[in-house]
């Protein structure tokens, strides 16, 4: 059992990573510490917003500040699953040929999958078993990932040609879906004065991967009462229409609820958030944070909302009011 004095100094080190992610992405304080919840939770992240919002250099920061090894994939139409995960190659030792494996780019802590949906089906899915099993298998041997390992993806919602809408199975082994939102007026003028200046911002190294890793043990232990457990489960059972008591939204609104994977999502992401709020139980109002970027990835909607213009995150506060409605949390 890790003593409080530890809890204590990895809250404090969450708490720096934060602040230093802060210092080379001005705004996005939001998608900052959404984006460490799913690091905490060993969970994968897919990031949507329109270019130059600065996405790519949000993954870049979060790699330096935890000092873990980073590769970029530019996901473009013509490429192949080998070019992520590698291929068997021929090479002679002492005249005879044989088959060693070169490890593609996807072999490393930290994977930017930068506009995945460029990328034909065939080839988003070879991320599909790294993704959800820390493992890549090629031709009958299986490898595994370095420890810690995410995929952090980004997307852009307003372009559709040439692009490959990602399928509901990748989707699901997105932990988060993140919408980074343009800046204010203010966050703006601080983001010309380091771009278009000499003006540049170092940052440094706060954890490494072992500390990765001893934080999520400490987060998976965490404790979760009954009723805040039972307020996850009722919000991901209510947006399933088909289910025993939909309420009016979720029958209006949606095709296909979410699936038990957003209720380990919520779970899971909950957990982080109480760690990183300096608690050491969940309360509810962690699960209401946690549960847009959990769930709106994982909702069909159908074309009733499209017409209507109700977007998933519409839905999901919809849900989360009426479930507080009926069983009083």
């Amino acid at each position: 059992m890790i003593d409080e004095k530890k809890i204590q100094e990895m809250i404090g080190k969450v708490k720096a990573c934060e602040e230093e992610i802060g210092k080379g992405i001005i705004g996005q304080r939001e998608i900052i510490r959404q984006v460490l919840l799913a690091v905490l939770s060993d969970g994968n992240v897919l990031l949507e917003g329109v270019p130059g919002l600065g996405k790519t250099e949000l993954v870049k920061a979060i790699s330096k500040v935890l000092s873990t090894t980073f590769s970029r994939i530019q996901f473009t139409p013509d490429l192949m699953p080998a070019d992520v995960t590698g291929t068997n190659l021929i090479i002679k030792e002492e005249g005879n040929n044989v088959f060693r494996f070169e490890q593609g780019p996807v072999f490393a802590n930290i994977v930017l999958a930068d506009e995945i949906n460029r990328a034909t089906p065939k080839t988003q899915s070879a991320l599909l078993e790294a993704m959800q099993e820390k493992t890549v298998t090629v031709g009958n041997t299986t490898y595994e990932l370095p420890k810690p390992f995410m995929v952090l993806a980004t997307q852009n919602p307003i372009e559709n040609e040439g692009t490959y809408p990602l399928p509901e199975a990748q989707l699901d082994r997105f932990l988060f879906k993140l919408l980074v939102k343009f800046p204010s007026k203010e966050e703006l003028k601080e983001i010309m004065d380091i771009t278009v200046t000499n003006q540049e911002t170092e940052l440094k190294q706060v954890i490494d991967g072992a500390d990765i890793m001893d934080i999520r043990t400490v987060v998976r232990d965490m404790p979760i009462s009954d009723a805040v457990m039972d307020y996850a489960l009722s919000l991901v059972v209510a947006t399933h229409p088909e289910g025993e008591k939909p309420s009016e939204v979720t029958k209006k609104y949606i095709q296909n609820g979410a699936s038990p994977r957003a209720a380990q999502a919520i779970i899971k992401t909950a957990k982080a958030r109480a760690f990183m709020e300096g608690r050491y139980n969940v309360a509810f109002e962690d699960i209401e944070f946690v549960a847009y970027p959990a769930l709106r990835h994982r909702l069909a909607l159908n074309f009733e909302a499209i017409s209507d213009g109700v977007t998933a995150d519409d839905v999901i506060s919809e849900i989360i009011a009426e479930n507080k409605r009926i069983n009083q949390y």
